[in-house]
């Protein structure tokens, strides 16, 4: 038999675990190369793994709602074409769930004794070698084995910092699971400095003890928290009020704008477009790009032109990083899409290597698999900027929030019809016209950005679309 692992696989830079939602094929089932066999969630996306060979599912090794780190194995694929029989392979895995049964009750009397009798220092020593020699032997689930299926990497490290035991703490995840919220919301309540307290002094009082280990602790991990958690306030409910709980992608919008805000100081500027060099360029290649099935919206100008105009402001292409700069070595643009409702990020990578009709291809092409949720997670990460368009639904114009990790974000009106005074370019005199225009707002991070940046960056982009190539 030829076993191939499939792992938790690496869903971005940041994400450091995964969990099972959904098994979409069981112990006994043939797969495809390719074919999707699980889904998994992180707290970016939602997403289906494919198999990474044909063969036949031969085990499962992490159940659905289970929390794992990235790369652990979740499953095994046999590739040999013959190896259909799973039995075999499922037989094994029942036969060391028995075994622990009879021994977590001696372990759970042992502290019990050790208790009960602390005058006898040799009596209490014994049972932890005891435990500990028994677990590799026997199989028994030990001290360690249970803080992994009770917790997250990240969870663990917190209680290490802090000096909690997670098996004091009430655990609200799946199958009793502490979840970051959990143990947080456990230190913030004093149980952590309660616990330090009973072990160094059980006669200390419990009421000045708890503020002086936590304010001990804050500094080192204040920022990372600042920066890392939301906890949202709660309100009273009222008589004729409906409550319903956030649906995934609400929360996590909902704690990404809350971190956004936090990390940068957001200002805007903004600046007026005239399109009617674009409508000139729309209508002259519109026969052109219908025979050829391309689809080029303004929104595709507008990505096109910023895709060049981000290589002559590298600062606008950037972000902070500690005391650190990195300017991005791609454009990358994140181009937002409503969901309705929701909203949701794919990323057009290297948009300046494309052209015009490239890139309008590729906007409608994630645009329409994001709605059909069908995008994979590296289609919606990598972001170097981003794009919003709320003047397709008529707004004027906004006031768009920073994306995490990047340094700006462009905020596109509605294009609309309007009155202006207009220059002749031949003769110098003014009058009044009709024009396409729209409101154009860019956010920017002002520990990097300044104004006269902005500014820059924003009257380049208006010369080149209002001055648009006809050979883009």
């Amino acid at each position: 038999m030829s076993r191939i692992d499939v792992p938790m696989p690496q869903m971005g830079e940041s994400i450091a675990e995964g969990t099972v939602s959904q098994w979409l094929k069981q112990v006994g089932d043939a797969v495809a190369r390719d074919e999707p066999i699980l889904e998994i969630s992180t707290d970016k996306v939602d997403a289906e793994i494919p198999a990474p060979a044909s063969g036949t599912l031969v085990e499962i090794t992490v159940a659905e709602g289970e929390t794992v780190e990235v790369g652990t194995v979740v499953a095994y694929i046999d590739t040999d074409a013959g190896a259909v029989a799973a039995p075999p392979e499922a037989s094994p895995v029942p036969e060391p769930e028995p075994e622990p049964e009879p021994e977590p009750e001696p372990q759970e009397s042992d502290p019990v004794e050790v208790a009960a009798a602390p005058a006898p220092p040799p009596q209490t020593a014994p049972p932890p070698p005891e435990a500990a020699s028994t677990a590799p032997s026997g199989g028994v689930e030990t001290a360690e084995d249970r803080l992994r299926t009770r917790s997250t990497p990240v969870v663990r490290k917190i209680a290490e910092e802090h000096g909690v035991d997670i098996e004091s703490v009430p655990g609200t995840g799946h199958a009793g699971r502490v979840t970051k919220h959990d143990i947080l919301e456990f230190i913030e309540s004093g149980g952590a400095a309660a616990e330090q307290v009973a072990a160094a002094k059980p006669a200390a009082p419990a009421t000045a003890a708890p503020a002086k280990p936590v304010a001990a602790s804050a500094p080192s991990d204040l920022w990372e928290r600042f920066y890392r958690e939301v906890h949202h306030p709660e309100f009273p409910v009222r008589g004729a009020d409906t409550v319903e709980p956030m649906d995934k992608i609400r929360r996590l919008t909902a704690e990404h704008m809350v971190l956004a805000k936090r990390i940068a100081p957001h200002v805007h500027s903004f600046i007026e477009i005239d399109f009617s060099a674009i409508d000139r360029v729309r209508s002259a290649s519109k026969e052109r790009w219908k025979a050829q099935g391309a689809r080029v919206s303004y929104t595709a100008f507008v990505a096109w032109a910023v895709s060049r105009v981000l290589r002559e402001f590298p600062t606008i292409n950037s972000t902070i990083s500690g005391n650190n700069v990195i300017y991005r070595g791609n454009v990358n643009l994140g181009m937002a899409v409503d969901l309705d409702p929701g909203l949701i990020v794919p990323v057009v990578h290297d948009a300046d290597h494309l052209g015009l009709v490239g890139i309008g291809n590729k906007i409608v092409d994630l645009a329409t698999r994001a709605r059909d949720r069908k995008l994979m997670p590296a289609e919606i990460q990598g972001a170097s900027f981003s794009i919003t368009n709320p003047g397709v639904l008529g707004t004027m114009v906004g006031l768009p929030v920073i994306p995490k990790g990047t340094s700006a974000i462009l905020g596109t009106g509605a294009i609309e019809k309007r009155v202006v005074v207009v220059t002749d370019p031949n003769n110098g005199t003014d009058s009044m016209a009709i024009r396409k225009r729209a409101l154009f707002s860019l956010g920017y991070d002002h520990r990097i950005v300044d104004g006269a940046d902005a500014a820059r960056f924003l009257s380049r982009l208006k010369e080149m679309l209002e001055d648009f190539p006809e050979d883009a």
